[in-house]
């Protein structure tokens, strides 16, 4: 099995462990701890590694290996104990893109598989992608270089890639596990007999990929390797859709760290971003499918009206929202129940939770019915399942079964004629025995006969020497001791037989029963991953509804003309961390396509411009927006260059990863897209940078002529607005008095008047001479650039510029010493609150004398 799988680390069942051996022995101790043993020898004489687990701790081992990136195969036993060499198989293969276990996969996204295929010219490329778990299977050819914006919005967990393609590959810096196949894996002939053999057609014409080889190839290498890591088929998948380019608004990899829907940009806790704020699902298929639209919002206006009726019209009857609470509640994933199901691979208590759940959906269907929108109205009718299922599960398994199969107690009593009467035998043969002993007292006369039990002799009749002569004939002799015999009968030999192997044999037929059970469950998966769909969407809709009533939320307009005019945009995340946020308005259209925003740092441009991206994308997933009202055009991009950061792992500064992501924005951005600049030049010198800043502001308002906020630091640039007609200023407003800075959060049209740095520089804590020194640069400046136009940098040649000496920062630090030192000697337990009072006094007269000086 090594020999024919050497990628994978393999897990042998023996008995109650799973085993590895060899050089996967000394891998799993290292990765996770195991102890390292060994057993026997190898041919050389020396002894060969091993190092294991108990099979019940399986699970949570695996889920650690998998999370690794470490492929794992598990080899079952498939012989009788005791009965010679055990033969083992390997049966099930776990990587990180094909899990469907619950207790390996995360609640609320997906273990997702996407093979990749370029075309033979490498201008476009052909994704194929498999949620296994879900019974998603979809494809898409796109242009090359929107593979990396792709690859984010699928967010796999696993990449298929032919082997010719490795250097490539192995070049770029992805996170997902990247599986190498050999190219034969994706030969389009071959690809195409599978798909017809998974989707049990003569043709792939019905799902529209027969003018497309490289897809056909991605797609059948992703089945094809799907069933292997299975060790079975995929009955569940029976079509696979075909997306087609501008079916989503594009988000590329930046705008979806900038955005912060599922990362929080600086790392640590996701709290703060767009996807738990609005994730109130009562159920983890809720959560996933609120996921999905987020990261891949639909370009569709009418689908988007769809779904935010829906919400309006739940919104509108506050009994909707306590009864899809009520329904939904402690409803189970039965989306991932049915893909078990499907392969086979189901428990016991997942059944059980499903049958339970069943009724639920009839009530959800009432529910979707009653709200009475196009989209609810669909969704009821997914709802219905065949009543006959339920009732079959409802005959077949006990109310509360056994977590898994080997323990038995699962069939409920009255669906096996057979198991009842083992199960009789198993669970009451003490009464049987009790009821033999009292009849064959009275029937021998024998007053002390005893009916016993040990392993070795098993069941049998004692009787005392002295009661031999009593003895009936069809006794027969079974063993003699010092002062008594043992005898059995026809009658008790029987028993012996039956309870004896009643316990095994019960769980044999339980196995053989539960598994039947399993494949007369399976016609109805397809049934049960529609509902789930639309559970997922009511959940998701119910989730929206929920929080736009809490929130304040406004239903979206929807124009055909280009525009984004927003009153009173607030930012849905900020807006739950402070008390007083201020709301803005934003009109962007035909004649304001680039606006220009000045102002302070910390005065909320970034904030700002998120809010308007965030609305955008709220709208387009079918949401409400949390402003007071929203009319929001087409929109087919949101591209943003926000925030300052390297990328060390690249060899890319801070400057050229602003310059690349401004390039991608520059090469994609169309008079559709919504595109957010912050700062773009800041990296360099001030004329490379005001230089650059400016020509990529004039190329998006005059070429791309797409819908852009351009926030900046360059006054210079707030001269546009008189060359260009398109381009307005706008300003973050803020007051300052002689000691301190106030932001006023609010945006005002026309440029600001000052950049306010020297006071946030002040607010920072900068110490006190350098803030002076900069207070008498920032004059020079201002006198020399009053008196003629000489480059700032000349500034810095003459020597002529005064700084404030550093012996007066070291006074202040020693009298702050002498100050410091004096507090932390005071004994506060000897002296009374008079004394108290008056250092006190005396401490903040010196302060009051240090501030002035």
């Amino acid at each position: 099995i090594k020999k024919e799988h050497p990628g994978l680390l393999l897990l042998f069942r023996m008995g109650d462990f799973y085993e590895c051996f060899f050089e996967d022995a000394e891998k799993i101790h290292n990765l996770l701890g195991l102890t390292l043993t060994s057993r026997g020898t190898d041919a050389s004489g020396e002894r060969i590694p091993m190092a294991g687990m108990p099979y019940m701790s399986l699970e949570q081992h695996l889920a650690r290996l998998v999370g690794m990136g470490i492929n794992v195969g598990i080899c079952e036993q498939l012989g009788i104990p005791g009965k010679g060499l055990m033969e083992r198989k390997l049966v099930r293969i776990l990587t990180p893109g094909t899990l469907t276990d619950e207790g390996l996969l995360n609640e609320k996204s997906e273990s997702c598989l996407l093979a990749i295929t370029p075309s033979r010219k490498g201008e476009r490329i052909a994704l194929a992608w498999l949620i296994l778990s879900s019974g998603v299977f979809k494809g898409l050819e796109t242009a090359a270089e929107e593979l990396g914006s792709e690859t984010a919005r699928i967010c796999p967990s696993e990449i298929l890639v032919p082997e010719r393609f490795r250097e490539e590959m192995e070049r770029s810096t992805w996170n997902p596990a990247i599986t190498f196949l050999p190219d034969w894996h994706f030969d389009s002939t071959r690809s195409e007999k599978l798909l017809q053999d998974q989707f049990g057609t003569a043709t792939l014409e019905p799902f529209g990929l027969l003018e497309h080889p490289e897809l056909i190839s991605a797609a059948g290498a992703v089945i094809e390797y799907a069933r292997q890591t299975q060790g079975s088929e995929l009955p569940h998948i029976t079509t696979i859709e075909i997306e087609t380019d501008g079916e989503n608004v594009n988000l590329d990899t930046a705008t979806r760290r900038n955005l912060e829907i599922s990362q929080p940009l600086r790392g640590g806790s996701s709290d703060n971003t767009l996807i738990s704020t609005v994730d109130h699902c009562a159920t983890t298929m809720g959560s996933r499918r609120l996921r999905l639209w987020l990261n891949s919002p639909t370009r569709s206006q009418e689908e988007a009206k769809k779904r935010n009726e829906t919400i309006k019209a739940i919104s509108d009857k506050a009994t909707f929202l306590y009864s899809f609470a009520e329904v939904l509640k402690g409803m189970p994933d039965f989306e991932r129940i049915a893909t078990r199901i499907a392969l086979g691979t189901v428990k016991p208590t997942d059944l059980a939770s499903l049958r339970d759940a069943l009724p639920a959906l009839d009530r959800l269907s009432v529910l979707a019915t009653e709200i009475n929108t196009e989209l609810s109205r669909n969704l009821a009718q997914w709802l219905l399942i065949d009543k006959d299922f339920h009732d079959l599960l409802v005959k077949a398994l006990l109310q509360y079964p056994n977590s898994h199969l080997r323990d038995g107690d699962v069939i409920a009593k009255g669906y096996s004629t057979e198991l009842d009467s083992l199960r009789n035998l198993r669970d009451h043969s003490g009464t049987f025995l009790t009821d033999l002993e009292k009849r064959e007292r009275e029937r021998t006369g024998i007053p002390n006969l005893r009916v016993e039990y040990n392993s070795v002799q098993g069941y049998f009749i004692e009787i005392s020497k002295g009661q031999i002569d009593k003895v009936p004939e069809n006794y027969r002799r079974r063993q003699t001791l010092k002062n008594a015999e043992r005898y059995i009968t026809d009658e008790l030999k029987k028993f012996e037989e039956e309870a004896i192997s009643a316990q095994e044999r019960s769980k044999a037929l339980e196995k053989e029963l539960f598994e039947d059970l399993v494949k007369k469950c399976q016609p109805y998966c397809t049934h049960l991953l529609r509902a789930a769909e639309a559970v997922s969407i009511l959940d998701s809709l119910y989730s929206l509804a929920n929080h736009a009533d809490a929130n304040h939320w406004v239903q979206p307009v929807f124009t055909i003309k280009q525009k984004i005019n927003i009153k009173g945009a607030r930012h849905p995340v900020v807006e739950r961390t402070i008390d007083n946020y201020i709301p803005n308005d934003c009109l962007l259209d035909m004649g304001r396509r680039l606006i220009i925003i000045t102002g302070p740092n910390m005065g909320g441009k970034s904030t700002y411009m998120r809010s308007v991206a965030l609305i955008v994308l709220l709208a387009y997933i079918g949401s409400f927006v949390p402003a007071e009202s929203a009319e929001i055009g087409p929109v087919d991009k949101i591209l943003t260059r926000i925030g300052a950061a390297d990328d060390l792992a690249k060899g890319l500064s801070t400057f050229m990863v602003e310059m690349m992501e401004s390039a991608t924005i520059l090469r994609n951005a169309t008079e559709q897209s919504l595109v957010l600049m912050d700062e773009v030049g800041r990296g360099t010198s001030t004329f490379d940078g005001l230089s650059l800043a400016g020509a990529i502001a004039e190329d998006l308002a005059v070429n791309r002529k797409c819908m852009t906020l351009f926030a900046t630091h360059y006054f210079e640039l707030t001269q546009l607005e008189k060359a260009l007609s398109s381009v307005v200023n706008v300003h973050v407003s803020a007051a300052q008095s002689s000691k301190n800075i106030v932001f006023l959060h609010e945006i005002k049209e026309g440029p600001a008047s000052q950049s306010y740095g020297i006071a946030v520089a002040k607010l920072a804590g900068v110490p006190r001479n350098v803030i002076k020194g900069a207070q008498k640069l920032l004059a020079k400046l201002e006198e020399r650039a009053a008196k003629s136009m000489e480059p700032q940098l000349d500034l810095f040649l003459d020597g002529g510029i005064d700084v404030a000496p550093p012996e007066e920062e070291e006074t202040e630090t020693k009298e702050e010493d002498v100050l410091i030192e004096e507090l932390l000697g005071l004994d506060l337990e000897s002296i009374s609150p008079r004394q108290a009072w008056d250092i006190l006094g005396a401490l903040q007269d010196r302060a009051k004398q240090l501030k002035k000086g």
